[in-house]
């Protein structure tokens, strides 16, 4: 029974730093997209930072983008911001 709950104390400790930007980026997008259900993520870690590709349907990937690309530098603004606060480097593309 002591062995359940000290594995789960050391799953959450290990949290990546990116966890917590692909969270924020998740949160973003699931509001702006129609089909919530067909957003995922998919985050890289390497040695300069880390990758978050967000996966969603052609119809919400202009949503997503924005007219002249402004909602999706908006996100990566952020995201950027919240990885300097967590001590990671973010970069955040699109996969339609």
């Amino acid at each position: 029974m002591g062995t359940n709950d000290g594995s789960l104390a050391e799953t959450v400790e290990q949290e990546l730093p990116s966890d917590r930007v692909a969270d924020l980026v998740e949160y973003i997008v699931c509001g702006l997209v129609d089909d919530e259900e067909s957003v995922s993520l998919d985050v890289t870690d390497g040695d300069g930072g880390a990758l978050i590709e967000v996966s969603c349907s052609e119809e919400d990937a202009g949503r997503v983008i924005g007219r002249k690309g402004r909602t999706i530098k908006a996100i990566r603004t952020l995201a950027r911001a919240l990885g300097q606060r967590v001590g990671t480097a973010v970069e955040v593309e699109v996969v339609g």
